[in-house]
């Protein structure tokens, strides 16, 4: 069985094509973090104009790099939400055309389910069931994985996510889009204890996270230090901001597992290729004898194959998609 998978949910074009579930046959990508850049930030309409531009010719790229023609595609798996909606609706409708025209069958998959299986993607796959933690841009969660279909959401941010609060200090920091590569580059020079940023670990048994207090403290540390005409010690700042993020999650994390007596963990979302994040939570299984699986950073970031990873195993269980379908801005898992 081949998949299409079709990926628009944000600021990346991508696509790919999946033999079954473990065969990758190509996987493209185009990244529109030059066009952003100069904002500090994604600009929705320019992501979805980039879109409307990317999406035929990437999606052309991905089958001739797989050796396949869209008579060989089987299934097309599009991401459905969450996400920009002007950007969302870029792939989704073009893959209810490409479905109407052709006559294959598509699924409109949810952005966390892939997720939440991108970790197929490698030869070595965990086992159900699993604890994942989900850390983007636009999410921080915690899931109970039961299997390729089935996911019990634990916990999530009740403000800013840790991909969106490393944008935004960086950004009061100077430093270039997207934030969290910068500032992960710039902590590797700095001291993670300098400064002691707080922690917010909301009530003693809640699995949801808070940034935005964080990102408050960082940004009153560093107005205390101008009014003082002190030089911003930015390796330290970035350093010890890491820690504050890297510390709660993983805390959490393992909170979750060891409350449902569960010994495989697996990390997903642009943040988990996070050096310091995947430092931390390998340390931390290796010390309560849990097992971690973490993706390849390209398999982290948002891209076709996981779509199609989460399509595969979604037309297996339920109805092709039909075509009043929409896309949604939040995530239904």
């Amino acid at each position: 069985m081949l998949t299409l998978g079709i990926e628009t949910s944000c600021d990346d074009t991508a696509a790919a094509v999946l033999r079954d579930s473990d065969t990758l046959l190509s996987s493209v990508l185009s990244s529109q973090d030059q066009i952003h850049t100069r904002f500090g930030g994604v600009v929705p309409e320019l992501a979805s104009r980039t879109h409307l531009e990317s999406i035929v010719p990437i999606v052309h790229e991905a089958l001739d790099l797989a050796g396949v023609t869209l008579k060989d595609i089987d299934l097309i798996a599009v991401t459905q939400g969450p996400g920009l909606i002007g950007s969302l609706l870029v792939g989704f409708c073009y893959a209810k055309a490409l479905s109407y025209v052709t006559r294959i069958p598509f699924v409109g998959v949810d952005h966390m389910a892939g997720h939440l299986l991108a970790v197929f993607l490698e030869d070595d796959k965990p086992e159900f069931p699993y604890i994942a933690l989900i850390v983007s841009g636009g999410t921080s969660s915690i899931y109970l994985a039961q299997s390729h279909t089935s996911f019990s959401l634990l916990g999530r941010t009740r403000d800013d996510a840790a991909g969106e609060a490393f944008d935004k200090v960086a950004k009061l920091l100077g430093l270039s889009y997207p934030g969290g590569p910068r500032v992960s580059a710039e902590a590797r020079a700095g001291n993670s204890s300098a400064i002691k940023f707080p922690r917010a670990w909301l009530t003693e048994e809640s699995l949801d996270f808070s940034f935005s207090g964080l990102k408050t403290a960082v940004l009153n540390h560093c107005n205390q230090s101008r009014q003082m005409d002190i030089p911003l010690p930015l390796a330290d700042i970035c350093a010890s901001f890491q820690e504050a993020i890297v510390d709660v999650l993983v805390e959490k994390t393992m909170l979750a597992a060891r409350r449902h007596t569960i010994q495989t963990v697996v990390l997903g979302g642009g943040v988990s290729a996070n050096p310091r994040l995947r430092e931390s939570m390998f340390s931390r299984c290796q010390q309560e004898g849990k097992t971690l699986f973490v993706p390849r950073p390209s398999f982290c970031t948002d891209n076709g194959a996981m779509i199609a990873m989460a399509g595969f195993y979604y037309s297996r269980e339920s109805a092709p998609g039909s075509y009043d379908q929409d896309v949604y801005s939040r995530s239904q898992l």
